[in-house]
């Protein structure tokens, strides 16, 4: 029988994003241009959204919350790769990890829910367009965006509580760039039957697949709202409002289908790393990317605010 040493742990070390020689500086020049680009980015979006008052709409004010998502997703995730490469310190405590753990699920689910949220937006700007400003007042965008965030914030709490009860480790190096829970699952000696529970029905069904649900149901209002529309410039214009925003929600479930529901052999470790970075990076990079080049009221509202600062 294979013997194998378990211990408590009080750190960790974290590993690179490449373990290729002579790949650890050109990747820590592209990770330090994604994030220097996602908070630029999302920040600008986020003061267009405050400063501007023609972006004082629902629309707008959901864009700004995911901006900041965006922000505290790659923050959260990408500080401390970058403290290890200026420092060399690969240590990271056992507290630390947890914490991380808790806020990435909390991040990943916030965003979900508030683009589950914008998907109803623009369900009922499309689909009943003249009670939008009775339906969509601030109070219910207030009301709504503080659901989403506690929701994210409460949802993760179980897989925190499980996690901290693992009760020995069979190793303390996790192959990967930040604490994440697969890594810790993989390395744990407890028994994994009620987390993998909890992952299946919480983790993939509620956490994933239900906001998924609830974001597809208004669009198959609004696609069949659009196809009614007589002119070819109603449907684009009735179109264009919310390409924006299903662009991206595409391309986050994608990438979090890849990164989940892909095998968790170590040959497969080095794509999952990869997935990963794309997902708690260039995702939040490309999301004011496609907010600011696919619509023109952010492209109005950046020239009015250089305008009043020259």
């Amino acid at each position: 029988m294979e013997s194998r040493n378990y211990s408590v742990v009080t750190h960790f070390i974290i590993m690179e994003i490449s373990d290729v020689p002579g790949a650890q500086v050109p990747t820590f020049i592209m990770v330090l241009f994604i994030y220097f680009f996602t908070i630029c980015g999302n920040m600008t979006i986020l003061l267009l959204v405050c400063l501007d008052r023609h972006l004082h709409t629902p629309m707008y004010f959901f864009l700004g919350n995911l901006s900041v998502v965006d922000m505290s997703l790659t923050t959260c995730s990408l500080h401390k790769y970058i403290i290890i490469f200026i420092t060399g310190d690969r240590v990271m405590s056992y507290l630390a990890c947890i914490i991380q753990v808790y806020f990435l699920g909390c991040f990943i689910s916030d965003e979900l829910l508030l683009l589950t949220a914008m998907s109803y937006d623009r369900y009922i700007a499309i689909c009943n367009p003249l009670r939008y400003t009775m339906i969509m007042n601030r109070k219910a965008c207030a009301l709504l965006a503080t659901v989403c965030w506690m929701l994210g914030f409460l949802e993760m709490i179980p897989f925190v509580l499980l996690v901290t009860s693992f009760t020995c480790y069979e190793s303390n190096i996790i192959n990967h760039f930040f604490c994440d829970l697969e890594p810790l699952k993989k390395l744990s000696c407890s028994r994994m039957s009620i987390l993998e529970l909890l992952t299946i029905i919480e983790g993939v069904f509620v956490l994933t697949l239900l906001p998924l649900l609830l974001t597809i149901i208004p669009y198959i209002f609004i696609i069949i709202a659009i196809l009614k529309i007589q002119s070819k410039a109603g449907r684009r214009k009735a179109f264009y409002t919310c390409s924006s925003h299903l662009t991206v929600v595409v391309l986050l479930y994608t990438i979090l289908v890849s990164q989940y529901l892909s095998p968790t052999s170590d040959e497969n470790l080095r794509y999952k790393k990869t997935i990963s970075l794309f997902n708690i990076a260039a995702v939040p990079m490309l999301n004011p990317l496609i907010y600011s080049l696919k619509n023109r009221d952010v492209q109005s509202a950046f020239k009015r605010q250089l305008h009043f600062i020259w």
